[in-house]
């Protein structure tokens, strides 16, 4: 599919989707979020894709939202204004909600929107001049569809200071606090994110799935009998699963699992 404000390409096992207004430090508006939106719900929909990566064209990420859409949304009636915020949040959700794995590439800008884009993804990796913010309120706004993934990622206290501050910080600070997973220089960025998606696509597409409705279904339960028993009852089904077969007998057999890719000869 063309689109106008995203590029997307194919590799074996992975679909890399790329936000593309770089003139504007691809920023996100309405046109951006519903195309990004259409982008991975085709990606979670092709059986081919074991993960996806996230990425920004140009010199930056994602500068957050287009200042000219916002001004839109500012003389918008309130019942159109909601409505138009929801597509953000379909959107973010579709992102941490997808059963397939979402890495984001994050390098440059990641401010205010942009960075809820990185916070509603599995697995972020920035470079070293990767810079983030949560500007709303300096613009008299909040991040409010963006703040329970940020908080979700960076946990309370720390979206508390970085909100009201509205401070930029660098790689280090966002690795400190838990937004990046790995930092890597510009020209490692990619070898870095290969790497990972090397491993993903070795694992049972199934398990990736169930591993992430797993992490997010257990995550502040207390470990109580109705907890114990809920992971019982979650191994036992994925143990007698397609896969959960598959993976013992190709274990035993000395083999590689049915839906292995081999990322060296892919």
């Amino acid at each position: 599919m063309s689109y106008q404000t995203i590029e997307t390409q194919l590799a074996p096992g992975v679909a890399l989707i790329w936000l593309n207004r770089p003139d504007v430090r691809n920023a996100m508006n309405d046109t951006m979020i519903a195309e990004l939106t259409d982008a991975f719900e085709a990606a979670i929909d092709d059986d081919a894709i074991r993960a996806i990566v996230l990425a920004g064209k140009g010199k930056a990420f994602c500068a957050g939202g287009d200042l000219n859409w916002m001004k839109r949304a500012g003389e918008m009636s309130p019942e159109e204004a909601f409505e138009d915020s929801r597509k953000l949040a379909r959107l973010l959700r579709t992102i941490h909600d997808s059963p397939k794995p979402v890495i984001a590439r994050v390098h440059g800008a990641a401010f205010a929107g942009g960075m809820g884009l990185v916070a509603a993804c599995d697995i972020a990796v920035g470079s070293h001049e990767a810079k983030f913010c949560l500007s709303e309120v300096k613009l008299g706004l909040v991040p409010a569809m963006i703040s329970p993934f940020v908080v979700g990622r960076i946990g309370a206290a720390h979206a508390r200071r970085w909100t009201l501050t509205a401070e930029v910080f660098g790689a280090a600070e966002a690795w400190r606090i838990g937004l990046l997973d790995d930092i890597s220089p510009d020209d490692e960025l990619d070898g870095t994110i290969n790497a990972l998606l090397g491993h993903l696509v070795q694992a049972s597409p199934a398990a990736l799935h169930e591993a992430k409705r797993l992490i997010r279904d257990v995550a502040g339960k207390p470990i109580d009998d109705a907890l114990t028993d809920d992971t019982a009852r979650r191994i036992a089904a994925m143990r007698a699963s397609p896969d959960g077969q598959e993976g013992m007998a190709a274990f035993f057999e000395k083999r590689k699992p049915s839906w292995f890719i081999d990322p060296e000869n892919a």
